[in-house]
């Protein structure tokens, strides 16, 4: 079992350590289930109050918040308790699935692939012709990649995800459980005789940087013509939607059962909120915020934050709704 003392934690996160402990610490827990070989965090002052009845072993707390806590649990002050978090988290992080055989016999891999040094692939994975895997790529079982594929150094593909012909994937990557890159945008046109729709066909391919990070059963769709491009640095919750010919800038943000439709164009640094949904041919600026469940239906400037549907600004909308609030009173 891992384990670790309470001055090996506070060197860890460079911490101001108020208090003693002879405990070794095992992991970490929420406040109100923690116990006490167990660490907590306090990154909010709404938390504080649960701070004198938690059984934790010692807490992480913001600098800022110290004073609002009193009692007999350690602290660890720091200046950003979940980024702290973050670093002690890593310490307990579990060991990955173990390859029996870095390359299994049971994965089908082409004679024309190009395989790097130290890759794992795993059982049921098929890797397409001309597909490059750089050197230390993981691929888990039944994972497809088919043909003219490249993929960069220490990418980690888990199971069931498939990359689609022509895809351009970056080094230091993450694509969790059944992620789809590359599949056909959605196009269709109602046919000139009106005997149904046509299918639009996607003759491009997808580009994706280093070190994104995309979630279980997200899809990235391949450009109809041109690319679809993930900037480097980009984090892709579960269930996200991105259609083709997007171009996201580098470190956007895109939470759960979040959309962009069509050619739609983020910034540097763009957050979307859970269940947002982003017209087609929309850009939205660099350092921009879409709140949760908002519907974008036109450009957003550089740094704003929107809010709601269809999205304006989010210090005018907050105001408009408690002025409907205030009719509905009177």
């Amino acid at each position: 079992m891992i384990s670790y003392s309470l001055e090996d934690l506070s060197k860890h996160i460079s911490a101001t350590l108020i208090g003693e402990s002879v405990e070794n610490f095992t992991g970490l827990n929420h406040l109100e289930s923690a116990s006490a070989n167990q660490v907590s965090f306090i990154g909010s002052s709404k938390y504080t109050k649960l701070y004198a009845d938690s059984k934790a072993g010692a807490v992480v707390i913001n600098e800022n918040l110290k004073h609002l806590v009193s009692g007999e649990i350690p602290l660890l002050v720091v200046p950003n308790a979940d980024l702290a978090m973050a670093k002690l988290l890593s310490l307990y992080e579990p060991e990955s699935p173990v390859f029996e055989t870095a390359i299994s016999p049971q994965a089908y891999i082409h004679p024309t692939a190009s395989i790097g040094e130290n890759c794992k692939i795993g059982v049921g994975s098929y890797i397409g012709a001309n597909v490059s895997l750089a050197d230390g790529v993981i691929i888990y079982p039944n994972v497809t990649i088919l043909d003219d594929c490249s993929i960069g150094t220490k990418t980690m593909i888990w199971p069931g995800t498939v990359i689609r012909e022509r895809s351009q994937i970056g080094a230091y990557c993450i694509f969790h459980n059944n992620v789809s890159i590359g599949a056909d945008g959605f196009g269709y046109r109602p046919a000139e005789d009106g005997s149904g729709l046509v299918k639009i066909v996607h003759i491009g391919n997808v580009i994706i940087g280093n070190g994104v990070e995309i979630g279980a059963n997200s899809c990235v769709d391949r450009a109809k013509f041109d690319a679809t491009i993930i900037g480097d640095g980009c984090k892709i919750d579960n269930l996200v939607q991105i259609a083709h010919n997007c171009i996201l800038g580098r470190c956007c943000i895109m939470a759960g059962h979040s959309g962009l439709a069509g050619s739609v164009t983020l910034g540097d640094g763009v957050i979307i909120g859970g269940s947002a949904s982003i017209k087609d041919h929309t850009t939205i600026h660099s350092g921009a915020i879409v709140a949760a469940g908002s519907g974008v239906m036109g450009d957003v400037a550089a740094g704003k934050t929107v809010l709601g549907y269809p999205a304006t600004d989010s210090r005018a909308k907050l105001k408009e709704w408690a002025a409907v609030r205030k009719l509905g009173k009177g």
